[in-house]
């Protein structure tokens, strides 16, 4: 039976994915060189080294849930400079979901989003 999905992502740069994510609350919980592990709480996300990616053409995409926290969520990010997704600003959709989006240094793009 499943009990857990684990995203896997790519990386081009092993230092500046580390970075981003821990401006993101990731702990980096084990680094076997082309491999990466982060855990979030609960959360872990696993990386991949993947040195020909160009990110302006990557189609990896994953969406984190958030409870009750989204605008304090969007306003740390903002305050550690990091950039929100150009069509990402958060908003609520039209399917009750608080959302916004970010991309990270490897073009993954990242939408965080909350139950209305």
């Amino acid at each position: 039976m499943i009990s857990l999905v684990i995203p896997k992502l790519p990386f081009i740069n092993k230092e500046k994915t580390i970075d981003y994510y821990s401006k993101l609350g990731f702990e980096l919980v084990a680094d076997h060189g082309d491999y990466l592990i982060t855990k979030y709480q609960e959360l872990e996300i696993h990386f991949f080294s993947f040195e020909n990616l160009v990110p302006e053409k990557s189609d990896f995409m994953i969406y984190l849930r958030i409870e009750n926290e989204i605008e304090k969520l969007y306003q740390e990010i903002q305050d550690q400079g990091i950039e929100i997704h150009p069509n990402g600003k958060l908003e609520t959709k039209p399917w009750h979901i608080k959302d916004f989006s970010l991309i990270d240094p490897s073009g993954t793009l990242l939408t965080f989003g909350e139950k209305n």
